[in-house]
């Protein structure tokens, strides 16, 4: 009783399985005739699929065979006199749109009677489902985008069809108007307007480049203009507003001369419109975050400024550790305005639509190879962020990196710019210095001990010394010293040559230290010597070279 129950239950989901199939493959519009103007369709028409419409209208436009691509359009709209006449017309016209607009990806187009996509996940909305219309492109054609789109269409009785929509094909004109050849390129002899190779035609070869060279050229001439309005400006705001506008200016006009001449005197094909297209919209929006990032740059310099502070003495530490902020708020501003450029170009470019989705299948490996590539490059990034945010080194710290004494003049994006006591720069990728054990001079509290080390012989008068070393830290700067009761003398360690004698000289200001410790030395030095010379005893062992190696 069980196996018949199950029988009669399989029995009767395969027998709804099959009927849906078959219900499925008959999915289409009925019409009670179908472009009878143009008469029967000859065999190279091929409108079995979506694939073959489509293939059909490229393939017999290359032939020039407009009468035959017209069975490929729906054109019951047209009374059947006008039919034959302006269909070859209209599917002329649609093929230079396609071609100026899209690259088709043929994998996405389905080659099925039935348009069922075999791929789409089950949890589509068409999952598993035949198909009587098609929406490939979607064109901006204001105030109300425009859609390509073919239907399965059946014609009394008569095997079901597909042909490009008869909606589609009433927007055929207006595509062409807004989308087709320019007055310009009508213009151009016909040699120019043929097919060269790659897709393209000869004029593109010659207008691609001369669009290029007048584009840099008006970047120039808005460059030298805003650099004789800056030289003209007095006021030191003024100077710097127009210092923040200057780059985004340039890139505005370029991208304006390419904008326009693309779309009224150039209208190239899909291959360079579906890159001129996003291009143009980077550049626009690239000019506009730019010109507010600069802006904001200008207002913080004008609140918290620090181009007339030496941050370097220790009175400004509350100023260097405000100027680390700022610097870190600056990445923080740049970053999201990247992120916010980046939606609005993929949002308003309509990127994915012109590629094809097949082309972005690869956008996965593309994604790798970019981030492996741009790998250090953040990580820079993140490292700057890192010691901005943990102040391990603040603009204006001594630092001692790698055997140099420098004072950090600038953390960027990628790199810390580092002042060497002698004035050259140091720079180093901020991942690297982030990596690397630094001394930092300023941290925490500025003060520091600076130890003078000598090898003396082990006779010497160590009250002498003393008594000198008092003497010589009398003798500097009180500004530079810090509390003088931590000056001291101390035997640490001897050998062969004789014994380590250190000399501290305590310093308030780890920037100038440095200096007041070679001061130290040399008067040292100098009252040793003396010493030597009142008692006639050598202070320093002799050693020869040989020896002190």
């Amino acid at each position: 009783m069980i196996k018949r129950s199950l029988f009669l239950v399989t029995f009767a989901a395969s027998l709804l399985l099959w009927l849906g199939v078959a219900v499925a493959e008959e999915a289409f519009f009925e019409t009670e005739a179908l472009n009878t103007g143009l008469g029967v369709a000859p065999e190279r028409v091929d409108r079995s699929t979506p694939r073959a419409t489509v293939e059909t209208l490229f393939r017999l436009g290359a032939l020039g065979d407009w009468e035959a691509a017209a069975h490929v359009l729906d054109l019951s709209a047209l009374p059947p006199g006008l039919q034959a006449e302006q269909g070859a017309e209209l599917a002329r016209k649609l093929k230079s749109v396609l071609d100026r607009k899209i690259i088709i990806d043929w994998s996405q187009i389905v080659d099925r009677p039935d348009a069922l996509d075999a791929r789409a996940s089950s949890r589509a909305a068409t999952s598993g489902m035949a198909r009587k219309s098609l929406r490939l492109w979607e064109f901006d054609l204001g105030p109300v985008p425009s859609s390509i789109r073919i239907n399965r269409v059946a014609a009394d009785g008569g095997e079901p069809v597909w042909v490009f929509s008869e909606r589609t094909v009433e927007n055929i004109l207006p595509l062409y108007a807004e989308f087709g050849p320019t007055r310009f390129e009508q213009w151009l002899p016909d040699p120019l307007r043929r097919d060269a190779f790659w897709g393209l035609m000869w004029w593109e070869f010659i207008g691609l480049p001369l669009l290029i060279s007048a584009a840099v050229a008006v970047g120039l001439a808005v460059r030298s203009g805003v650099r004789a309005v800056r030289r003209k400006a007095t006021a030191r705001l003024s100077k710097k507003i127009i210092q923040a506008a200057s780059t985004p200016l340039i890139v505005a006009a370029i991208t304006t001369v390419i904008w326009w001449g693309a779309a009224n005197l150039f209208v190239f094909s899909g291959r360079i419109n579906v890159l001129v297209s996003p291009l143009v919209a980077v550049g626009f929006v690239t000019a506009l975050l730019m010109l507010i990032l600069n802006t904001l740059e200008q207002v913080l310099d004008a609140l918290v400024g620090f181009e007339d502070i030496d941050l370097t003495t220790r009175q400004e530490a509350q100023n260097r550790e405000m100027a680390t902020k700022v610097a870190a708020l600056r990445r923080v501003l740049a970053l999201a305005i990247f992120l916010i450029g980046a939606g609005i170009v993929f949002s308003t470019a309509n990127i994915f639509e012109r590629l094809g989705l097949s082309i972005l299948a690869s956008a996965g490996a593309i994604t790798l190879i970019l981030g492996f590539a741009a790998q250090k490059v953040l990580a820079n990034i993140m490292a700057s962020l890192q010691i901005s945010l943990n102040q391990s080194a603040k603009v204006g710290d001594r630092v001692v990196f790698k055997d140099h004494l420098c004072h950090v003049e600038r953390i960027n994006f990628t790199y810390v710019q580092l002042r060497d006591w002698d004035g050259t720069r140091l720079v180093v990728p901020v991942e690297e210095f982030a990596n690397e054990t630094f001394e930092n001079w300023t941290l925490k509290e500025p003060e520091m001990l600076r130890i003078l080390k000598f090898k003396l012989l082990p006779d010497v008068d160590l009250e002498a010394l003393r008594e000198a070393h008092r003497e010589v830290i009398g003798s500097l700067d009180p500004e530079e010293l810090d509390d003088t009761q931590k000056a001291k003398v101390v035997v640490t360690g001897q050998d062969v040559f004789g014994i380590d004698v250190w000399f501290y000289v305590p310093c308030a200001d780890p920037n100038t230290s440095w200096d007041v410790a070679c001061q130290a030395r040399e008067a040292l030095v100098d009252h040793m010597n003396r010493i030597a010379r009142q008692t006639k005893t050598p202070i320093f062992p002799e050693a020869t070279p040989a020896e002190a190696a």
